[in-house]
């Protein structure tokens, strides 16, 4: 018999679907009719083991119980899904063949593997079972699916990569909350202080961004513009460029601070001839933007309809569970594989008989051109997020599911489009001595542009922008992206040519203030957790990272944003976030390194390590846990007083089954399979199916038994 295990109910009954009839419905599993079986998990089954399981001292909080690491992981079945975990041990020891279906990511591999494990799997039965991979939930989809399995060995590593993830997060997470928590209480405050590995840096970008706001000094800066007319008397406006002797007048970003010169300027111009120094002229273009990832979507989204990031990844699982017009969306990758272009007029049929306004009044696309989106180079456990090849009712879509329905299956649709094409002129000026310069673009072909000047209560220009948003924003940006910056842009030129004579008839002053930064909004948040490696501190790290490296995955970034608003350390003012005093006094009390995303994006990427084999699981846990010593150490050292006279939400005895220390994987409000901490333990060393406990690197602290804590990311 094979016994498939697929990761929630919604994806057991997909693969279901497609298997032989008349099926027969069992409790917790359907039978097809060759006696095979599916059955699934309801997320994940197992948990951490309560505290007073390993050591009943540790019910309660104490400094000198720290740093705690498990000498062996345990886990132990959810109670609220423990007779689902009864079914998949009856059927698994039934079954010949082993089927992981769990999601297209590590914490899917990972979800499945460590039920397996604690099952007791071994041997033969370990070693054969297979894997399935899922991204669409349509039958057609689940069908080539199941012809392509392969061996859930290939994916050892992966699995590995989630679970040192989630022991990592754990051991930091639980620790460093106990000692600050435990700290805090002695400068009265009353509350939880909850440090994670994600959350805390995170905290730490926004406390930083509030406070340059706070001490932020306006000051003025001056720009010079000419003014200028051909012999036929057509207008165009240069900008002034300063030249190397103005340097002891500017600021270090080349903007000229002194009033006086930027007049005298002025006057120097005014009413005086020009001439054409500098000219040039370039065709250009501009490829379609990839399509979406999960976070690359939940930015665009942010900006145009001002939907939270919960809010995105929500209403995508109901795209693809429940109406299954949309692939996978907890993917973190733009690209899409070579053979999913076979697809592609089944796909742009279901995306113009169900949204023919997407293509209203536009080229029609073309199914044979194939973007830079193809590439199997690029594409790992999932790809882009796409449509299905279902047609949409759109009709018995919510408003927030059908904008993002519309707004994914637009930027698929952009890659059947040709590139956008438009020619660049570039001109210089002399003025008496003084340069200033030019620039204007002409639409030559719009190509899939097309799609978005068309889009309803939307202008071409601002189509421009929305288009190479998220490109730019994840290091994937498109070719010619950075020609689009539209204040770059003086209005249309007049034919010019090389050497021509101009008159300059005024100059004009412009005074301007220079800007705070902004405080974050969803987008820019988002941009910053998945772009981290701008916010590193350490030269040495960002050497190493890449530029799409970020901060948690893109099934977490929305837990964790919403878990910050839930502990009371961030709050929405307007459509901007800002930290609450409580957060403040948290990221004030602990030491830089738990604050500044240098650490935890050094970790990302090990974790990357290991999913590729690059870094083995030890490699990674062994320094980590000498980095955790200093930080306990560190913690007990001094007092939190940027916490004095603030007030909690309340302090829950440790021990109890609320302020358990939860897992990461669990999803619900907090969002996403790791928005949490929790480890899941499956092996400790590279294979995450061999055991359901394990050794972890023993160390001063290895005898100090497992406890929980109130939730941390």
């Amino acid at each position: 018999m094979i016994l498939y295990i697929a990761e929630k109910p919604s994806l057991g009954r997909a693969i279901a679907d497609v298997l032989p009839k008349p099926h027969k419905k069992g409790e917790g599993f359907i039978q097809d009719a060759n006696g095979n079986c599916v059955s699934w998990c309801v997320g994940h089954l197992l948990e951490q083991a309560e505290p007073d399981a390993y050591n009943p001292e540790f019910k309660s909080w104490k400094f000198e119980h720290l740093p705690i690491v498990p000498e062996k992981w345990q886990l132990k079945p959810k109670a609220a899904t423990r007779s689902q975990l009864t079914v998949l041990k009856k059927l698994v020891k039934q079954a010949d063949t082993l089927v992981n279906a769990g999601d297209p990511d590590r914490e899917g591999q990972l979800l499945v593997d460590e039920v397996i494990a604690y099952l007791g799997v071994t041997g033969d039965k370990l070693q054969q079972t297979q894997r399935l991979l899922i991204s669409d939930l349509n039958p057609q989809a689940v069908k080539r699916a199941l012809s392509q399995l392969r061996s859930n060995r290939e994916f050892i590593p992966l699995s590995t990569s989630a679970l040192a993830r989630s022991r990592a997060d754990w051991l930091y997470g639980m620790n460093m909350t106990r000692a600050y928590t435990i700290q805090g209480k002695k400068v009265g405050y009353q509350g939880v202080l909850s440090v994670g590995r994600v959350q805390t840096p995170l905290l730490g970008l926004i406390v930083r961004r509030d406070e340059e706001i706070a001490h932020f000094q306006s000051k003025p800066f001056y720009e010079v513009l000419a003014h200028l007319a051909t012999d036929k008397q057509q207008a165009f406006t240069a900008k002034w460029q300063p030249s190397e002797a103005c340097l002891p007048y500017m600021d270090e970003e080349g903007r000229v601070l002194a009033k006086g010169l930027a007049q005298n300027v002025v006057r120097r111009i005014t009413d005086k001839p020009a001439k054409v120094t500098q000219l040039s002229t370039k065709d250009k273009q501009q490829n379609p933007p990839l399509p979406y990832s999960l976070s690359a979507l939940q930015i665009d989204a942010a900006k145009r309809f001002g939907m939270s990031a919960k809010d995105v990844l929500d209403n995508c699982q109901s795209l693809y569970e429940r109406h299954k017009l949309i692939t996978y969306p907890r993917s973190d990758s733009r690209y899409l594989p070579t053979e999913q272009h076979g697809l592609a007029t089944g796909v742009l049929a279901a995306i113009t008989g169900g949204a023919p306004e997407l293509v209203a009044h536009t080229d029609v696309p073309n199914p044979r051109l194939k973007s830079k989106a193809w590439d199997d180079k690029k594409v790992d456990a999932h790809h882009a997020i796409i449509p299905t090849e279902k047609q949409p009712n759109l009709g018995s879509l919510s408003q927030r599911e059908r904008q993002l329905y519309l707004h994914i299956a637009r930027q698929y649709l952009a890659q059947f489009y040709p590139a956008y094409c438009y020619g660049e002129t570039a001109v210089e000026v002399t003025i008496e001595g003084g340069f200033f310069k030019t620039k204007a673009r002409q639409d030559k072909s719009l190509g899939w542009k097309q799609l978005f000047a068309r889009e309803e209560g939307e202008s071409k220009d601002s189509a421009n922008r929305a288009s190479s948003t998220s490109a730019s924003q994840h290091g994937e940006g498109q070719e010619g992206d950075k020609d689009t910056d539209e204040g770059e842009y003086y209005g249309h030129l007049p034919l010019l040519t090389l050497g021509q004579i101009l008159h300059c008839n005024q100059g004009e002053l412009v005074e301007k203030q220079t800007q705070p930064p902004k405080a974050f909004t969803d987008a820019t948040l988002l941009g910053a957790m998945t772009g981290i490696n701008r916010y590193v501190t350490d030269p040495e790290i960002r050497k190493i990272l890449k530029e799409t490296d970020g901060l948690g995955t893109e099934a977490t970034r929305a837990g964790i944003i919403e878990l910050l608003f839930k502990r009371g350390f961030i709050q929405r003012q307007g459509k901007s976030i800002a930290a609450t005093e409580v957060g403040k006094g948290l990221i004030n009390s602990l030491p830089l390194s738990a604050t500044t995303p240098d650490m935890t994006a050094l970790w990302e990427a090990s974790l990357n390590g290991i999913s590729h084999k690059e870094i083995s699981y030890q490699g990674f846990m062994q320094p980590l846990l000498g980095t955790l010593h200093n930080l306990i150490e560190n913690a007990g050292a001094q007092l939190p007083s940027a916490l004095n006279g603030l007030k909690g939400q309340g302090f829950k005895r440790a021990g109890t089954k609320k302020s358990g220390y939860r897992k990461a994987s669990t999803r619900g409000a907090a969002g996403g399979k790791n928005a949490g901490t929790g480890a899941k333990k499956v092996n400790a060393r590279n294979s995450a199916t061999t055991s359901s406990t394990s050794t972890t690197p023993k160390s001063a602290a290895s005898r100090r038994r497992v406890n929980k804590t109130p939730a941390q990311a």
